[in-house]
């Protein structure tokens, strides 16, 4: 598959589950150009985003969507060709973080370690769980109502550690692409080799569920393991917010 189809695909994944996560509990919407996802106590997806590029007329909609709903963060995939991301920069945006958007033919499975156990969650209970660990790996919330909306769009996984929660991964299927979102181990159980054997199992799910790419986007601590598990680099996400 060559690389635009694969930009593709990473995006359209990415964007689908912000649609389908929103969409479940009406807080999806779609205004010209744009779209933009907002959950009511919830720190994801609360994106909005575009599919073509802008000009600086476009950038006014935007400011002013972000009026209306605050709190919103717009991904510019640096795929166009053009700089029009210098309109979120010299307008009062500022960089809230960069991610690395990234692929991985799927071919062979690996063999997992069986230190951790991976518990889809599909009761309330577990939610409200996942829901509590997940801030402890990033700095936002998924709202535990969010994934009681979803368990049958996407797959939230808990992961423990001798009967301990102290991870989280999400999968989302788009055609023959896998996403795989959310992997994160609590501060107090890093650099053990957890976050590797999550990124296994998630490879394994996807080859399972007849999938050929694994999709991602990595930050910058999450980039080196990504790597070494054979994921390459499409493009890149900077995430803007008004300040």
């Amino acid at each position: 598959m060559n690389s635009i189809n694969l930009i593709k695909d990473n995006i359209d994944n990415l964007t689908t589950l912000w649609k389908t996560a929103a969409a479940s509990l009406l807080s999806y919407h779609q205004n010209d150009f744009l779209e933009f996802s907002q959950i009511k106590n919830s720190g994801w997806p609360n994106r909005l985003w575009f599919r073509e590029d802008i000009t600086e007329d476009d950038l006014l909609q935007i400011q002013e969507t972000i009026e209306k709903n605050p709190g919103l963060v717009v991904p510019y995939w640096d795929i166009f060709g053009s700089n029009s991301n210098e309109f979120f920069e010299k307008n009062g945006f500022s960089i809230r973080n960069q991610l690395a958007a990234m692929a991985l033919k799927l071919d062979q499975k690996f063999t997992l370690q069986n230190n951790l156990a991976f518990k889809r969650v599909l009761n309330e209970e577990d939610a409200k769980t996942w829901s509590d660990i997940y801030p402890l790996s990033f700095n936002y919330v998924i709202s535990k109502e969010t994934l009681v909306a979803n368990y049958e769009n996407a797959k939230f996984y808990l992961v423990h550690f001798e009967e301990k929660p102290i991870g989280t991964l999400t999968l989302f299927q788009t055609g023959k692409i896998m996403g795989i979102h959310g992997v994160g181990v609590i501060p107090e159980m890093r650099k053990r080799g957890y976050a590797e054997e999550i990124m296994k199992f998630a490879i394994n799910e996807a080859i399972d569920a007849n999938c050929e790419y694994a999709q991602l986007q990595a930050s910058a601590l999450g980039k080196g393991i990504y790597t070494r598990l054979g994921f390459e680099d499409l493009f890149t996400i900077t995430n803007y917010q008004l300040s």
